[in-house]
């Protein structure tokens, strides 16, 4: 395996791409207790419709989310069970564009993984299996349904997008996931679920070449062709809708407004617009940010107020929202402060601090066994080194 060295920030990284296409990144941590294996794909919530053996193919909304709630049926039983009674702590989760299972564990983490990559990498489904998970899904959408910041946010998406993925609800709806089949489910898995199309991060105190060598005995050897992903139509620069209401049972008015940006490059070209995104947040309305504390000491936000900057492939935007009697007024303020911050500049010292916020947020977030494994599987999916971000 190729080890890289960071010297900036006192972090090794061992890595290497099988002949199967899996990319695989090990960060030593020797001493450490803990152990963390987090596999993932790049396929989640937005795939709705690709390309496999020279067809496009169109499935219901919310098939991704489906996979992984059944991923841990095994012809043996669940794995989910047999890595809790292994001593592993393992989850799952499905976000727009990627879907990952993960563990950590004090012990037995060999067997652990072997456990992890071969659920993961076989899919066991059946019509039965998938009937009963529609009503258990479809009660959970209904939950979500009923959250006024998921519908706020889900509103803000197709305000801002014509034809981007990004409209579709993660979940899907109650009607599209009565429209999935255990075909649908082992067609999905043939065409996102292969080794070139995932990576392997794992951080403890592990023999990198040892975890390689676990992955090739448990993965298919030769390389599989990967769907071909569909965004929709290229999308202009304005939004579908300048505005977008819905009355709910509330006991305040909750408010969003978001920006549409151009979509990010792929690499490190696009890394950095990412990392110059979340700071160009920070400056505008970040709570040490002027126009955060002008709203905020007037009572016009309150605690509740936030957003964030999020890039995905081909859709950008930078949103915040809230709590707010007067959302207007605070939409008319962040574009004010937009306008000035563009006129007269940013104040040299309060850049300087701003960035070595950024830096120190990002550094600090380097404890965070999960936070590293995410970040260097968005790094392999989108090409660039979550660890250059110095």
């Amino acid at each position: 395996m190729k080890r890289v060295q960071f010297p900036r920030l006192g972090e090794v990284c061992c890595e290497t791409v099988l002949d199967n296409g899996l990319k695989i990144q090990v960060v030593p941590r020797p001493g450490y207790l803990k152990s963390y294996a987090f596999f993932a794909t790049s396929y989640g919530g937005m795939n709705v419709r690709f390309r496999k053996d020279g067809v496009w193919q169109e499935t219901p909304a919310g098939v991704a989310h489906f996979l992984e709630h059944k991923m841990f049926d095994t012809k043996e039983g669940n794995a989910l069970q047999k890595l809790t009674a292994n001593g592993a702590s393992a989850n799952a989760f499905t976000a727009a564009a990627m879907t990952a299972y993960y563990f950590d564990c004090t012990e037995r983490f060999e067997e652990n993984l072997r456990t992890l990559l071969s659920f993961v990498s076989q899919g066991y489904f059946t019509q039965e299996s998938v009937d009963k998970e529609q009503g258990i899904i479809g009660q959970e959408i209904q939950m979500i349904e009923d959250d006024p910041t998921w519908r706020m946010y889900q509103n803000l998406q197709r305000a801002l997008y014509q034809n981007h993925p990004l409209r579709i609800p993660l979940a899907g709806s109650r009607e599209s996931n009565t429209l999935i089949t255990a075909k649908t489910l082992y067609q999905c898995h043939n065409a996102f679920y292969q080794p070139s199309n995932m990576a392997l991060c794992v951080i403890g105190d592990v023999e990198p070449e040892r975890v390689a060598q676990i992955a090739r005995l448990l993965l298919p050897e030769e390389r599989q062709e990967v769907a071909e992903k569909d965004w929709g139509a290229a999308e202009p620069e304005t939004p579908a809708e300048a505005e977008c209401m819905e009355e709910m049972a509330v006991s305040s008015t909750n408010f969003m407004l978001g920006f549409k940006c151009p979509p990010p490059e792929r690499g490190e070209s696009g890394y950095r617009t990412e990392l110059l995104g979340d700071l160009a947040w920070d400056i505008l309305l970040g709570e040490s940010s002027p126009l955060y504390q002008r709203l905020y000491e007037n009572g016009t936000i309150n605690g509740s107020f936030g957003g964030a900057f999020d890039t995905l492939p081909g859709a950008a935007c930078l949103y915040a929202g809230g709590d707010c009697r007067e959302p207007r007024k605070v939409a008319e303020a962040i574009l004010r402060e937009t306008e000035s911050l563009q006129t007269d500049g940013i104040d040299p010292d309060y850049w300087q601090r701003m960035r070595r916020a950024a830096f120190g947020s990002t550094l600090r977030g380097l404890n965070s066994f999960e936070n590293i494994a995410v970040g260097l599987a968005e790094g392999c999916f989108q090409g660039y080194d979550a660890f250059r971000f110095p």
